[in-house]
């Protein structure tokens, strides 16, 4: 049996960890969960139940993502996509129209993107560090997301996260609220 991805909830009386702690404690922790036969198992999971989602939610333009190490690989989806662009300077981040083919660019952050038209999904999946049962998500703190979600209110976004990613921390000014989030074990409804 492999190692579990540990679940990150402080004791009720403590005070959360700084974002920047937690955030690098969860990220050792994914790359030690990522090396196990359990996350084979919870991909498979996820790959399962995502679909079934969509299918509720109907999508017209899935905004999705390219994975970084230990992430949810979404794989090929049956929606039209497109991918995040983020710009360091201004500080913004779009979508680009995807084809499906492996991305040839790479944006400001370093990560792989499509290099198709500018458009806003209606249904948005957002790769988490960490959530919270409130429907919080920690990310890797360059606040793409957080500025596009407030820029794009009626978009229905959809943290996608491991289970022991779940863990608790203060909610900022800046911090949007995930519309669901969506673990190998559950569907999270933060209503």
């Amino acid at each position: 049996m492999g190692t579990a991805l540990t679940t990150h909830r402080p004791m009720p009386a403590a005070a959360p960890p700084e974002r920047s702690d937690l955030r690098r404690s969860l990220l050792t922790d994914r790359r030690a969960f990522a090396a196990t036969p359990a996350f084979q198992a919870a991909q498979h999971a996820l790959q399962t139940a995502l679909p079934a989602l969509l299918d509720q939610l109907e999508p017209e333009l899935l905004g999705v993502y390219w994975p970084l190490a230990g992430e949810f690989d979404p794989g090929a989806l049956l929606w039209p996509s497109a991918l995040p662009f983020a710009r360091r300077d201004p500080a913004e981040m779009v979508f680009r129209r995807w084809d499906g083919a492996a991305p040839g660019a790479k944006d400001d952050c370093g990560i792989a993107t499509a290099s198709g038209a500018v458009a806003v999904p209606d249904v948005v999946l957002v790769p988490c560090v960490g959530f919270t049962r409130e429907g919080f998500r920690l990310g890797y703190g360059g606040g793409y997301f957080d500025r596009w979600l407030a820029a794009h209110p009626g978009v229905t976004a959809i943290g996608v996260a491991w289970s022991g990613g779940e863990t608790h921390f203060s909610v900022e000014p800046h911090d949007r609220a995930l519309t669901l989030i969506l673990t190998e074990r559950e569907l999270i409804s933060p209503d």
